[in-house]
């Protein structure tokens, strides 16, 4: 079975503002279809704007990953918003109830500071949190 794995806004920003790295593989890795690559809206425009702010904003390059990707949207209710507000800020809320609602093998995040590493937030969604490295090596070497 294809692994499901979601895409938080600071990893997407990562594959299309650099052409190496790990985030940017796990987007090829979504075009080859060794992977289901998963997205919200929510995570697509705040990808948008923050990639606005730069001085050379790399848009082209985060269409084209998009694009290549064979994305699958999926977005939360507004309840499920609320419900996973209860453990995490607000501005992450709609991230992990998308995850929660597309029922994700994994979260790739690099969000240390909200979201890796947080056991709770794993078995809300059913899922592990991972860095973009961690995602890579866990699918390239599955046990």
């Amino acid at each position: 079975m294809t692994p499901r794995i979601f895409i938080d806004s600071s990893v997407l920003f990562s594959a299309a503002n650099s052409s190496r790295g790990h985030s940017r593989d796990l987007m090829l890795m979504g075009a080859s279809g060794e992977i289901k690559i998963i997205l919200s809206n929510f995570v697509l425009q705040e990808t948008v704007r923050n990639l606005s702010g730069l001085k050379k904003p790399p848009l082209e390059a985060l269409n084209q990953v998009i694009q290549n990707a064979n994305i699958e949207l999926v977005d939360a209710t507004k309840q499920a918003v609320l419900d996973a507000a209860k453990l995490i800020i607000l501005k992450d809320a709609p991230i992990i109830a998308a995850a929660k609602t597309a029922k994700v093998n994994m979260l790739v995040s690099l969000d240390k500071k909200h979201i890796l590493g947080r056991e709770d937030l794993e078995v809300y969604i059913n899922a592990s949190i991972v860095t973009p490295l961690i995602a890579y090596q866990t699918i390239r070497n599955p046990k």
